[in-house]
């Protein structure tokens, strides 16, 4: 990225000029959330200083409010390559809609059915979906390997013509590992089951097109690709109909809107929606579409470059042992997870948070995959994320830290 290009978007971002005892902040941490630009603060604070109102009303400020949410769809549905508006569905997080997707399935699922998980995944895709164990259906998890991919021969042995559904994410939030989530959904179709995509930490990295891939579901979460704490699901077109989901007799009845209980959050719904216009301006073309494909190709091509120069510095600092994939393919996310020799995850995080430099340890909900890698018991791992606005000079600043302390 040029730094011209890297500093006009760096000052898009008001959190980023702040400074703690007189040391500027650098926000390493983006796979647990993104800063937000001033686009989107804008968009948020407009709400409610204009048009704060609920919906379905006569009023002009709730006329507003329904278009703040169809605008809102709208957008979701260009930055994912959905059919429509009517694909989207919205609620307070990933998480949510994920049990309430599990509970519908519940209804529809009958016993002696099986249900395919992952050891790689984030537990907000394991959690919901081992519930139904207790309505009969047998829940079955793929293994993941020491070299933190999935076995694909283990996917294709278990599932089989019982398999009703499965769940993967995109991509590792705790290691980085991009699954090939492509393949899958072609032994998904050999074997008549539905497929859930799991795209959070996928979806602040690479275009996504739902289209293409055929998935049935798929879930983001707003807050990690420069947007409010908002989650969103994909659901291909008829699917979310045919799920008798929990919903109030008075609520809406159909897609996108019969998943979605209670009153939401417009406010953050709004800025969702400059949170994708914001991607945009990143990117070129004639159609929102075709500037957020653009955008997320430079995006992309940005990140790899400082994680890779990331990774390769963490490998030369003796008593450091990087976790997952290395980076001799564009094909992983810009997230980097290492151990150091005779110091806890939290000490480390501990050190650099006294230099400004925000970074999480542990199992970040990741904890099954944390387990299988022999990794729970010394305390998970460090991790540090790339986004969009990461410098190569705050990636030297951080790798000057780490080599001080692995000295000590």
């Amino acid at each position: 990225m040029d730094s011209k290009v890297a500093e006009n978007i760096r000052g898009q971002f008001p959190s980023l000029q702040r400074r703690i005892n007189n040391l500027s902040v650098i926000f390493i941490d983006g796979p647990a959330g993104t800063q937000v630009p001033q686009l989107v603060i804008d968009a948020v604070t407009h709400y409610y200083t204009t048009s704060n109102a609920n919906t379905h009303g006569s009023f002009p400020t709730t006329k507003e409010t329904d278009r703040v949410i169809e605008s809102m769809r709208h957008s979701m549905a260009t930055l994912l390559g959905a059919e429509g508006p009517e694909t989207i569905s919205i609620g307070q997080n990933m998480t949510t809609l994920n049990f309430a997707l599990a509970r519908a399935m519940s209804r529809v699922l009958q016993p002696g059915d099986e249900v395919l998980i992952t050891q790689l995944d984030h537990e907000a895709n394991r959690g919901p979906w081992l519930t139904l164990r207790g309505f009969g259906i047998n829940v079955r998890e793929v293994r993941l390997q020491k070299d933190g991919r999935l076995d694909y021969a283990d996917f294709e042995e278990k599932i089989n013509e019982k398999t009703r559904l499965v769940c993967m994410g995109m991509s590792a939030n705790s290691i980085g590992t991009v699954n090939d989530f492509k393949t899958v959904r072609e032994l998904t179709y050999r074997h008549g089951a539905w497929l859930l995509l799991d795209a959070v930490h996928y979806a602040p990295h690479f275009s996504i097109d739902v289209q293409s891939i055929g998935c049935d579901f798929l879930l983001c979460s707003a807050y990690k690709f420069y947007g409010p704490h908002v989650g969103l699901l994909y659901s291909r077109p008829g699917m979310l109909d045919r799920l008798p989901t929990d919903r109030l007799r008075t609520a809406a009845q159909t897609a996108p809107s019969s998943i979605e209980t209670g009153t939401l959050n417009h406010a953050a719904i709004a800025g969702v929606d400059a949170a994708v216009k914001f991607l945009a301006t990143l990117g070129t073309g004639s159609t929102l579409r075709q500037q957020l494909v653009s955008a997320y190709a430079g995006i992309a091509q940005h990140e790899y470059t400082l994680a890779r120069y990331l990774y390769e510095g963490l490998r030369k600092i003796d008593g450091i042992t990087p976790v997952g994939q290395d980076f001799s393919s564009t094909s992983r996310t810009p997230t980097v997870s290492f151990t150091m020799k005779s110091k806890t995850p939290e000490y480390v995080c501990q050190r650099l948070a006294e230099k400004n430099i925000c970074a999480w340890d542990g199992h970040f909900y990741a904890i099954r995959a944390i387990e299988v890698l022999g990794l729970l018991e010394a305390g998970g791992v460090t991790r540090l994320g790339i986004s969009l606005y990461n410098t190569q000079e705050e990636v030297e600043q951080v790798l000057s830290v780490i080599r001080t302390i692995a000295g000590r």
